[in-house]
């Protein structure tokens, strides 16, 4: 699998939140073809390359691609919320080196400064909570709680906590949590990729459904931004009063009817 032919000079830097908002397992194809349609017209009329901006894991993220049946592949993905991607000529995926090590070092760094803290919240959290502690390799802490409405539990006390804790942060997405630095989220990556391709910000679009995309959701980040129709409140919220473009339908549908109100809507 390849990406679409090269662009002339890019000139439009489109992110795409993936589960829940290109992909809605209750439709088959889970990915509408519209959407793969859509994008082909803009990169002919918009000079525009797209991505995956996602929580998935990079494996996670091209299993998706291929369970969906992806025609082409994105010109990045960001993984993780935090790590780049770009494929190379031999269709590899390979990692924006200086991007990806420095975000890897900054974690590990913070992760062993809190130890002692993590601990004490893992502690609370198994005494307290029906939520689980989640902890791998590379993700050395991390929750699963019970319900969308305990994680809200957990995360009011979790904001208390990390008062004391300088750069540690978390991305929540429904009933998942993984602990993280501050500074490296789905926005701050979308706005490095901008930057390596010198796309300004008023020339960025992005859409989300879940509270891990906030931080892209964001008007110092993107130019255009826009949400599907079963986004969460929050989400809703934030784009609206933004000037965004809340869909009407659902997941993959609802993201072609964003790019296409936005850019293929004539005034």
């Amino acid at each position: 699998m390849k990406t679409l032919p090269p662009v002339t000079r890019a000139e439009w830097l489109l992110s795409f939140d993936f589960d829940g908002t290109l992909i809605d397992p209750e439709m088959s194809p889970s990915v509408p073809r519209e959407f793969f349609e859509t994008i082909t017209l803009l990169r002919d009329s918009h000079q525009a390359l797209w991505g995956i901006n996602t929580g998935r894991s990079l494996i996670q993220t091209l299993e998706g691609m291929n369970q969906s049946a992806f025609p082409f592949w994105p010109d990045y993905i960001i993984a993780r919320e935090r790590e780049i991607y770009t494929p190379n000529n031999y269709g590899r995926w390979v990692p924006v080196r200086d991007w990806n090590k420095k975000c890897d070092k900054d974690h590990k760094k913070l992760f062993r400064k809190h130890k002692r803290l993590l601990k004490s919240i893992r502690k609370w959290l198994e005494t307290e909570t029906s939520a689980m502690w989640s902890d791998q390799e590379e993700e050395p802490a991390g929750i699963i709680a019970s319900s969308p409405k305990e994680m809200h539990e957990i995360t009011v006390k979790l904001r208390q906590e990390l008062e004391q804790a300088p750069a540690l942060s978390f991305q929540r997405n429904d009933i998942y949590l993984r602990f993280s630095h501050e500074f490296y989220h789905k926005g701050s990556a979308l706005a490095e990729v901008g930057r390596l391709i010198d796309i300004p910000v008023e020339n960025r679009f992005t859409i989300g459904d879940g509270h891990n995309d906030l931080d892209m959701l964001d008007l110092n980040i993107v130019g255009k931004l826009a949400c599907p129709a079963n986004a969460c409140e929050d989400v809703k919220t934030q784009v609206s009063e933004n000037g965004g473009y809340v869909a009407k339908a659902k997941a993959g549908l609802g993201t072609v009817e964003s790019l296409q109100a936005i850019f293929l809507t004539k005034a």
